[in-house]
């Protein structure tokens, strides 16, 4: 079983500001606002008492804390949106700091709620990271996922199927406003399964059984409730006939490999998808803590020639196979995009065991080699 060490995400404001800290249900935002801010005034929305007395008198929080001269916690302050309100007034009249936790900017936005117009700094929490944890190992990681309860769990199959019962199933289906939670459940299950491959919502309507408006709406929905992902294709075409059409990944693989019923093993195909998943994963974890302004895309042509991942203006260029043994052929996508564009440097990331330069201008990486050079800031971006 895993163990946590820390959490990598640092939130430290001045006197004065205030912040969102947005994150999925269950990656651990109230533990580590416990753990970070302790003797904190913490308001935790999900204590149905607490809920009641905001829900129904706003106010409260002004008049309660009015003369509070210190950080002031919401947790999960899409339950209540007037109180943003309340905090609006109280930052511009009081010059009080709030640190404003949620897992949905969708319900803000549904109910026309006051974000607070540039007020407060964002930040974001993502599922564990390699290295925040102890006892990482690739093929349970790829079945329990890498929310820190689902990842401690002696049975993660079995939190796994709470978390998408009640949470996915019941509460983000009441997003939608159609209230068809069945077609949503097997909307899941077909988004699971194409995770990481290019949107047909055509295609993924038709296993549905709704409209491709509808499964429109559904994947807006995964977005704003940042249960999902876009990965957009890089659009600079030069010579090649470039593909347009976005990806999309679920945020977490457990998740995702439970809604696919696929408990990937290694030399499977469906092993080297979740790995490219759970690398994703990782890029997206250190664009949220060490560089906010990094793009993430991927280059595909129109003839299939692909590379996974292209950081920031081709500064770097990412290939994965989940494999212990690398061949020629797995060189072809960064090939073809090197004779295209100047990259600065391409790295295919695989499971061997030692680094080499297996061709001109392209390095072979181990994952954790390949890990530690990301988050050490190595890699160049």
């Amino acid at each position: 079983m895993g163990k946590i060490i820390s959490r990598r995400v640092r939130i430290s404001l001045p006197s004065r500001k205030s912040a969102f800290l947005w994150g999925p249900r269950r990656t651990g935002k109230s533990y580590w606002i416990r753990r970070t801010f302790p003797g904190k005034v913490v308001i935790d929305l999900l204590k149905t008492d607490v809920f009641g007395d905001y829900a129904s008198r706003p106010a409260l929080l002004r008049e309660r804390y009015g003369d509070h001269k210190d950080l002031i916690v919401i947790d999960e302050i899409q339950m209540v949106p007037d109180l943003l309100n309340e905090v609006h007034w109280l930052i511009e009249n009081r010059g009080m700091s709030f640190l404003l936790t949620g897992s949905s900017a969708r319900k803000l936005r549904r109910s026309h709620a006051n974000l607070l117009a540039g007020r407060a700094r964002r930040f974001t929490m993502a599922p564990l990271t390699f290295f925040e944890t102890e006892g990482f190992d690739l093929e349970r990681v790829f079945v329990s996922g890498l929310l820190p309860p689902h990842f401690l769990s002696e049975d993660p199959v079995a939190d796994l199927r709470s978390y998408v019962g009640d949470y996915l199933k019941e509460e983000i289906a009441a997003e939608a406003a159609e209230q068809r939670i069945p077609a949503f459940a097997e909307f899941l299950r077909v988004a699971a399964v194409t995770s990481g491959e290019l949107l047909n919502y055509t295609n993924v309507a038709r296993e549905t059984g709704v409209s491709a408006k509808v499964v429109r709406g559904y994947f807006q929905i995964l977005e704003d409730t940042l249960l999902g992902q876009r990965v957009a294709p890089w659009r600079k075409a030069k010579g090649r006939r470039l593909i347009e059409t976005e990806k999309f990944y679920l945020f977490d693989i457990g998740v995702a490999n439970y809604l696919a019923r696929s408990a990937p093993r290694l030399g499977s195909p469906e092993f080297g998808k979740a790995f490219e998943h759970y690398i994703l994963m990782e890029l997206r974890a250190y664009q949220a803590y060490a560089q906010p302004e990094l793009d993430i895309r991927f280059w595909r042509t129109s003839s299939g020639q692909e590379v996974d991942f292209v950081l920031g203006d081709m500064e770097v260029a990412v290939e994965t196979k989940g494999a212990q043994r690398l061949h020629a052929g797995d060189l072809k996508g960064l090939a073809a995009l090197k004779e295209e564009h100047r990259v600065r440097r391409a790295v295919l990331v695989s499971l061997e065991k030692e680094k080499r330069a297996i061709a001109p201008g392209i390095d072979a990486l181990p994952w954790r080699q390949f890990l530690e050079a990301l988050w050490a800031g190595d890699l160049g971006v």
